[in-house]
């Protein structure tokens, strides 16, 4: 049997930057100095009008191809993860398929998934992949939530940023996914929500929670999302930890959904972590949805605090209301990919995972973070 692999990951960004002095200069009134201290957000980057989730998906793509040689050939399977599709229908993965130039024989799929949908697609691939279904699965998040919020929304304009990531999931001769743990409770529905463009009418429409302050068409209630984070995570934590066969301290870092720094940091207190074990990619990126995992991972791999041997905690939790998490010890490092008549052949030209912390098979547990 093969298992899923996490291997390169590439990102995509609109052009168009917000930052916070922009905002402020916009609207005197909001407290951006305020702002920045609760949500840890300084800028977020905006799709431009005609500039769709399927479009930061292609050019995160084909980023991932160019910067890593991949043929992309290989791809035996497309999973997008989107809440903003360009159409109803086709299924935008469909579409993306032909402007990647994938070949036709590949599978292809979107999936309707924000805050967890990373941890959904990794599950999604890995069992492609483990069912000898797949051995290269391209996985794509995009999001392009700006559209769904009015200007004069300082709630969540403030907050949202657009953007796309392309993470190639790859079949390995042992697991480094393991212990996926899933959660779902559709009574929070109504808690964030855009309930305009589908099949269901106005007049029949599910409600906000609470009174919706704000004209744009995506509703959030903050308070209460933060006491749903708080009530799931913990216990989410744990039973990734007992299904890994892990301790608290063989996790060297905990890579959560980068909702906002408020949020974050309620949730390190409640599982009495500290900031060197849970980072975070929000002050240049804003709250990218499903893409916000897949930057982590890019941004901790290019700093180097993340190098094969490294044991760490996927946690994405929200819209839903949903929850997800994975046991992950990564095994990527930079590496060259050459054809042969048999398929893809890789040669690693980065770190050796014995470099790091030991045999990759090994747990490295807390000393060896402190030593790096």
């Amino acid at each position: 049997m093969k298992f899923g692999a996490i291997g390169p990951i590439a990102i995509h960004l609109p052009e168009k930057i917000e930052d916070n002095d922009t905002l402020g200069a916009q609207y005197p009134k909001w407290d951006m100095s305020l702002i920045f201290a609760k949500t840890g957000i300084r800028q977020r980057h905006i799709a431009a009008p005609d500039e769709c989730a399927s479009d930061l998906g292609v050019a995160a793509a084909e980023k991932l191809f160019a910067e890593h040689n991949i043929d992309r050939s290989t791809i035996d399977f497309l999973l997008f993860c989107t809440q903003t599709p360009d159409y109803v229908l086709p299924t935008t993965a469909c579409l993306m398929q032909e402007r990647l130039g994938l070949p036709t024989s590949i599978g292809a799929l979107d999936f309707n998934l924000g805050c967890s949908g990373f941890v959904y697609g990794l599950s999604l691939a890995d069992g492609l992949i483990r069912g000898g279904i797949a051995r290269r699965v391209l996985l794509v998040t995009a999001e392009t939530y700006s559209k769904y919020i009015d200007p004069t929304d300082r709630s969540l304009r403030t907050i949202f940023g657009d953007g796309a990531a392309a993470t190639l999931v790859e079949a390995s001769e042992a697991p480094s996914l393991e212990s996926f743990v899933f959660g779902t409770d559709g009574r929070g529905a109504n808690t964030l929500l855009v309930t305009e463009g589908g099949a269901r009418p106005r007049s029949d429409a599910l409600q906000p929670r609470k009174r919706k302050r704000w004209p744009s068409s995506l509703y959030m209630d903050g308070p209460e999302l933060v006491k749903f984070s708080l009530e799931v995570v913990p216990p989410l934590v744990e039973r990734v930890l007992a299904g890994a066969r892990w301790t608290h301290d063989q996790v060297d870092m905990y890579l959560m959904h980068q909702a906002t720094l408020f949020m974050i940091e309620h949730l390190r207190e409640r599982l009495s972590l500290d900031r060197e074990h849970t980072p975070e990619a929000l002050e240049q990126y804003g709250n990218t949805v499903s893409s916000t995992i897949p930057i982590l991972i890019r941004d901790l791999r290019q700093s180097g605090r993340l190098k094969p041997g490294k044991q760490t905690m996927l946690i994405g939790f929200g819209v839903g209301l949903s929850w997800a998490g994975c046991a992950w010890t990564e095994t990527w490092s930079a590496r060259q990919v050459q054809m042969s008549e048999d398929g893809p052949v890789e040669q690693d030209v980065g770190v050796k995972s014995n470099e790091v912390g030991g045999d990759a098979k090994q747990a490295p547990g807390k000393e060896c973070l402190e030593a790096a």
